[in-house]
């Protein structure tokens, strides 16, 4: 047996390669490294991909996927004799419904990317960069010239906090302990956002120089990378790329000495949160942490960690080459271009960069426009709630969105027609967050529940003899919303009530008279 204050980062790392939670796994592993087995087996039964080892086929029930028909997938699955589950998100939106087998090969090549892209800053529709120009330039220049440029670049987190990332780099570089990381949280579980995923696949080597670059300004002894479970074949690109850069010397100024670690997700959608995803590193479960102290300051391992989207990530080296002037022009009503998801009734459902503050109108424009008429849309990802049709003229960007009461967030662009019973959509985004929830704090792990169940009473009102007409089913959604905004730990809990507020908020006469139906919106009879 190791030493009990053995690294918890084994753990999560043991449960994937045994396969998952299997009899007598937590006890093999508490003597393997010391860690109670109590402790293995909480981590393990957080993430569902190591819970549930067992299943083979995953069927998505985002909101994207349900409206294209995840429901009928499901029961040509279990009718296969399959062993099938359903995911709250797969991060295939684009391919609506979306399934995903674990235990198949990574799909790489991958047969098929996000059939639309627009050539910006990041070019996702042209070939990869190998040149490492950037890196180079980096090396010259030195940190201080970097986070200048960063600075004058006006770049902000695309991971959906929008902070500016000269700001984090500059923090971190500042701290007097030598022993720093570098994260990369490759962990997008948003529902209606698959971007970081075609970054990834599509120019594997752009990221890895944008993490030399950043490890060396930072002066990082560690890169990590977190990438979803789901995404195998993300994974594969990035570990080729790393072993030709590696092996043909093009990571220029940058220390041999410094670590490489690729990491797969569990399957939780918390572990986006940066400081959830640092208890997942550590082989955790994935709660975020209360802050402060902020990771640029205590970190991973407890050391000061710069913790960066993918796409944020990616803007770098073309900031570096071309200057921070040049991409902060590229914006329309803030610096820089942006990755919009676009899902749902939509004709052509991809990634698109445009400048930062394009309009619906004209994303959907790009995307073919709308299957149908355009009811309502959610710009941000399910945290970001819905808006009305007649909001199609809002910029999409982390200002403007947030003065009409939503959320640029990951800019999952998920488009709904007026076929979609809002009740039924509110219903879907509800439960996501109910299933999600990591259970820490009360107002978040109760305030899911209450507002799930609300939703179920009022289309089934006479199930579980709760019957309640209409709105009185929701007569307590406002306080629990303002309960959960104001002391749930994390966004998470802050954010899950937007979903029904925003619809009761906006199509308030779909809320006003029980109709007996089940979940799909059908009459049960």
């Amino acid at each position: 047996m190791k030493p009990a204050n053995s690294r918890r980062d084994e753990v999560l790392q043991s449960l994937e390669d045994q396969g998952g939670l299997r009899p007598g796994i937590s006890e093999s592993i508490h003597r393997e490294t010391g860690v109670p087995a109590a402790q293995v087996y909480g981590a393990a039964t957080f993430y569902h991909l190591l819970k549930n080892p067992d299943v083979r086929h995953w069927v998505c029930e985002g909101l994207s996927c349900k409206l294209a028909g995840s429901d009928a997938l499901m029961s040509r699955s279990l009718c296969a004799e399959e062993s099938s589950a359903y995911s709250p998100c797969l991060g295939r939106c684009d391919s609506a419904p979306a399934s995903w087998k674990p235990h198949a090969l990574p799909d790489f090549p991958p047969a098929s990317l996000s059939p639309r892209t627009t050539p910006l800053a990041l070019d996702l529709g042209g070939g990869d960069r190998d040149s490492y120009a950037a890196l180079s330039i980096c090396a010259q220049r030195g940190p201080d010239w970097v986070i200048g440029e960063l600075e004058a670049s006006g770049l902000t987190g695309r991971g959906g906090a929008g902070f500016p990332a000269h700001l984090k780099w500059g923090m971190v570089r500042a701290q007097a302990e030598p022993t720093r990381y570098l994260v990369m949280n490759a962990d997008e579980g948003e529902p209606g956002t698959f971007k970081d995923r075609e970054i990834m696949l599509r120019r594997p080597h752009l990221v890895i120089e944008s993490l030399a670059i950043g490890a060396l300004t930072i002066g990082a002894k560690g890169i990590l990378i977190s990438i979803r479970g789901e995404y195998g074949d993300a994974r594969v690109a990035l570990e080729r790329a790393l072993e030709v850069a590696r092996g043909e010397g093009r990571l220029v100024g940058l220390a041999p000495t410094v670590t490489w670690t690729l990491v797969s997700g569990h399957g939780a959608y918390i572990c986006g949160e940066e400081t959830a995803l640092l208890e997942a590193l550590e082989g955790k479960r994935g709660m975020p942490r209360m802050k402060p102290p902020f990771p640029t300051e205590v970190g991973l391992f407890g050391k000061p960690t710069l913790i960066q989207n993918v796409e944020t990530m990616a803007c770098i080296p073309a900031i570096l080459e071309r200057g921070g002037s040049w991409f902060r022009g590229l914006g329309r009503t803030e610096p820089g271009t942006k990755l919009y998801c676009l899902s749902g009734h939509v004709e052509r459902p991809g990634v698109y960069e445009a400048p930062l503050g394009i309009t619906l109108r004209e994303l959907l424009e790009l995307g073919g426009g709308v299957k149908g008429t355009l009811q309502a849309f959610s710009p941000g990802g399910a945290s970001s709630g819905f808006l009305p049709a007649d909001k199609i003229d809002v910029p999409l960007d982390f200002s403007h969105l947030k003065a009409v009461g939503s959320m640029l967030g990951s800019a999952g662009v998920v488009v709904l027609n007026d076929t979609v019973d809002m009740s039924e959509a509110a219903l879907i985004q509800a439960r996501f967050f109910e299933s999600e929830s990591c259970g820490q704090c009360a107002p978040c792990r109760i305030g899911t529940q209450v507002l799930s169940q609300a939703i179920q009473r009022f289309r089934n009102p006479g199930v579980g003899g709760n019957a309640q007409p209409g709105a009185a089913c929701f007569s307590h959604v406002d306080d629990v919303a303002w309960g959960m905004a104001e002391a749930s730990i994390c966004g998470l809990g802050q954010a899950a009530s937007l979903p029904l507020t925003s619809a009761m908020k906006y199509f308030p006469e779909q809320f006003e008279a029980n109709r007996t139906r089940n979940d799909t919106g059908e009459d049960p009879s």
